[in-house]
């Protein structure tokens, strides 16, 4: 036990002789240490943003979208055709009104998205114009009406030309003045303003609150001149059957749709608990990545401690000769080296982690100020991953130079001075 304890002595005292050569080694760890905190801490706080969007929605809802047939619904292919123009024009509003029969149905909106240039007197912008059904509101409850109010289903069925703005459409249109009752004009259309809907922000990066709604049917026929919608969103009584309302509703999609066969499908499915369990997934690979580039400056700082122990052992190596001829055992010798090691990264783990929190609370705050509440928390998770790299960087690159030292033969060592 002594000559443990006088091995960590030993090591404490010439990192407190060598400084300079100490400070410089552990900025590499630091670095490597801070790399892992940020990253950890902000992928998991970006995770868990997207995922807390995902609840404002509520995970009473199903979303019935369009697809490219024969390809998977979150494929490749699915997205860069239809990105690429592939339109698919089988699903209707009828459709939507079908699943309404469904048992646990509550209510459904069948909608489609446009983008036009709107404007009130000499003021223009570019705008997303979402047209949806009268009844949205009651299937994503987090849409509320401010000012005024939503549209009705005869305004829908008789192609009303209403709108309900966002309160920064109204902010860039009207500025402080009321919106309510007053027109826009989209595509050179007179356009009545009826509600104006509460503040609601950026939902993964999306902003609600520059969207317009229209009455889907007057965007559809008057605006966009199609039949079709691009997708339904259905909102289901029990989650305890979300899973057999989804069967269902897939019968039933077959159904209308005539595609017997999987690869027919023109439709896909996607509940939110679905939703959240893939974005889960593709941040749980996008932080193995990241994890994995960051540990390079780890492996940097790992070579920097295998150096420093590399010139302590030359510049030591009389003193190692004479603690041998006096009696030392090359276990002494091993563990003293490696014991340095080791507190060079426990030093450079702390300081890195305090220094990566730091850090990560600095971009937290940061992107606060651009309207994205995003909290880059300090995990457990990051912690043992950081503190584990750090231990097995001074185990792993401290050992070499440690085992080399440990077997130097005290008279060759002696003929060094």
């Amino acid at each position: 036990m002594k000559r443990f304890l006088l091995s960590i002595k030993l090591a404490f005292g010439n990192l407190r002789n060598n400084k300079g050569r100490t400070v410089l080694t552990l900025v590499g760890i630091v670095i490597g240490i801070m790399s892992v905190i940020v990253v950890s801490s902000s992928g998991q706080g970006l995770k868990n943003y997207v995922l807390g969007q995902f609840d404002s929605f509520g995970t009473d809802v199903i979303q019935i979208e369009t697809k490219v047939p024969a390809t998977g619904k979150t494929s490749t292919a699915n997205a860069t055709g239809q990105a690429q123009g592939i339109q698919i024009t089988s699903l209707k509003v009828a459709d939507g009104e079908v699943l309404s029969k469904i048992p646990n149905v509550l209510n459904y909106s069948a909608g489609t998205i446009g983008q036009e240039l709107i404007s009130h007197g000499s003021e223009n912008k570019r705008a997303m114009i979402f047209g949806v059904g009268a009844n949205y509101p009651s299937v994503d409850t987090a849409v509320k009406v401010e000012e005024g109010v939503f549209y009705e289903q005869s305004q829908d069925d008789s192609l009303s030309q209403v709108a309900v703005i966002g309160p920064d459409i109204k902010e860039t249109l009207f500025g402080t003045s009321d919106a309510v009752g007053k027109s826009i004009k989209i595509k050179g259309m007179d356009f009545r303003v009826i509600g104006v809907l509460e503040k609601r922000g950026a939902v993964t990066f999306f902003n609600y609150d520059e969207l317009i709604y229209l009455p889907v049917q007057t965007l559809q026929k008057k605006i966009l001149g199609i039949d079709y919608v691009r997708f339904i969103t259905v909102k289901v009584e029990d989650e305890n059957l979300i899973d057999v309302t989804v069967a269902d509703i897939n019968d039933t999609m077959k159904r209308l749709h005539r595609t017997p066969k999987p690869e027919q499908e023109d439709y896909s499915i996607t509940t939110i608990k679905e939703a959240q369990s893939l974005v889960e997934d593709v941040f749980g690979t996008i932080n193995i990545l990241l994890l994995a580039l960051t540990s390079i400056s780890l492996l940097v700082g790992g070579v920097g401690i295998m150096n420093v122990m590399y010139v302590a052992v030359v510049e030591r190596t009389f003193e190692i000769g004479l603690r041998k001829a006096v009696g030392a055992k090359s276990n002494d010798i091993r563990n003293q080296f490696l014991f340095e090691a080791i507190f060079l990264t426990i030093a450079g783990g702390i300081v890195g982690i305090v220094l990566g929190y730091l850090s990560a609370l600095g971009f937290s705050y940061v992107i606060s100020l651009l309207g994205y509440k995003l909290n880059f928390s300090l995990t457990l998770n990051s912690i043992v991953i950081a503190v584990g790299f750090s231990a097995a960087t001074g185990i792993i690159f401290g050992y070499y130079p440690a085992w080399k030292a440990s077997k130097l033969s005290p008279m060759e060592a002696l003929r060094k001075e």
